[in-house]
């Protein structure tokens, strides 16, 4: 008998017939369906695919599994929801530390007007997407943010008009 060898049962080869993680183009059109329309049904998916119902399914379950389909969600309307200003707020942080991006993750991660934080190349450190319903509510984000975070600028650019704001990657 070999040493290490994994017995791979029935189930496991059923639901995930190939163990690759190469994506083809077959993957590549659900991906794109998905980003479209993540509510379709299996049968509608496939449909639009050109596959059969179990086999969308087989592989619908295999990119979930692997992360390639982190989540499926719906996209709301900021607007209609009280939350319609995007801000951009540029960060430059007042030390590179360990201790300093601590801070920095607990003051994002309490902080749900931050939809989107990113560490950057160049002459900021750190810009974050902020969503509010207006100035005076940025305002008062920003208070609570220079509580929470020591940093030696802070800067912020209001958005004017969403041209293109989208979710879908190009696949």
């Amino acid at each position: 008998m070999l040493p290490n060898l994994r017995l791979i049962s029935a189930i496991d080869w059923d639901i995930f017939p190939t163990m690759s993680t190469e994506l083809d183009e077959i993957d590549l059109r659900i991906l794109r369906e998905l980003q479209r329309d993540a509510t379709l049904a299996v049968e509608n998916l496939a449909e639009r695919v050109h596959l059969s119902r179990n086999a969308c399914w087989r592989r619908v379950k295999r990119m979930e599994a692997s992360g390639t389909i982190k989540s499926r969600v719906a996209l709301l309307d900021a607007s209609e929801l009280g939350v319609g200003l995007s801000v951009f707020v540029m960060l430059k942080a007042k030390e590179h530390s360990a201790d300093w991006l601590t801070s920095l993750r607990r003051a994002v991660s309490g902080m749900p007007e931050i939809v989107g934080a990113f560490r950057m190349s160049g002459d900021l450190d750190y810009l974050l997407r902020v969503r509010v319903g207006s100035v005076a509510d940025y305002d008062d984000f920003y208070q609570r943010l220079i509580e929470k975070l020591k940093a030696a600028d802070i800067s912020a650019s209001f958005v004017m008009e969403e041209i293109k704001d989208t979710t879908q990657l190009p696949i």
